[in-house]
């Protein structure tokens, strides 16, 4: 009776704790800011934030927790989950734009790293001007600590790639 009580409650735990996976983000419509006199809009499909095996990719005004896995000294898994229930192995990001001066355009990324090693990725954007993939520099992220990268135009999307510790 006691391992059937133990059985059932490892089953249950582990759907709990599945129950938090949130791989697609659900469909909406995108509206920013493209200019100074434009606006740019899309309709976002029901699509998974990774698109490859850790390789995230944000709309602006999205903000995921991104729960890994760590083995060794590398990010052995990725998955964005609807709440933060492993604060230590979360990575928290958010991605939007401020346009109230719309001669001023902003895009933010804001990443928190929950590691006690320096984080580091690489970045691409898709912004309305261009709509090109462009490669853009981004600063690691120290231990325990957050980042604020910031563009001076309105960005669609942004590619998340390339995670790793150094």
């Amino acid at each position: 009776m006691k391992k059937l009580a133990i059985l059932i409650l490892t089953l249950y735990t582990v759907v709990a704790f599945a129950q938090n996976d949130k791989p697609m983000r659900n469909a909406y419509r995108l509206t920013i800011a493209a200019n100074e006199t434009q606006q740019y809009g899309m309709d976002v499909k029901n699509t998974p934030y990774f698109v490859k095996e850790k390789v995230l990719q944000l709309f602006c005004g999205e903000s995921v927790f991104v729960e890994c896995e760590v083995q060794g000294d590398s990010i052995s898994s990725m998955k964005v989950v609807e709440k933060n229930l492993n604060p230590k192995k979360t990575i928290v990001i958010e991605f939007i734009q401020e346009s109230t001066d719309r001669k001023n355009i902003i895009s933010l990324l804001n990443i928190s790293n929950p590691f006690e090693k320096e984080l580091l990725y690489e970045a691409s954007m898709y912004t309305p001007i261009s709509q090109q993939w462009k490669s853009t520099s981004v600063l690691p992220i120290r231990g325990t600590l957050q980042n604020f990268e910031s563009w001076p135009h309105a960005i669609i999307t942004l590619v998340l790639d390339k995670w790793h510790f150094k």
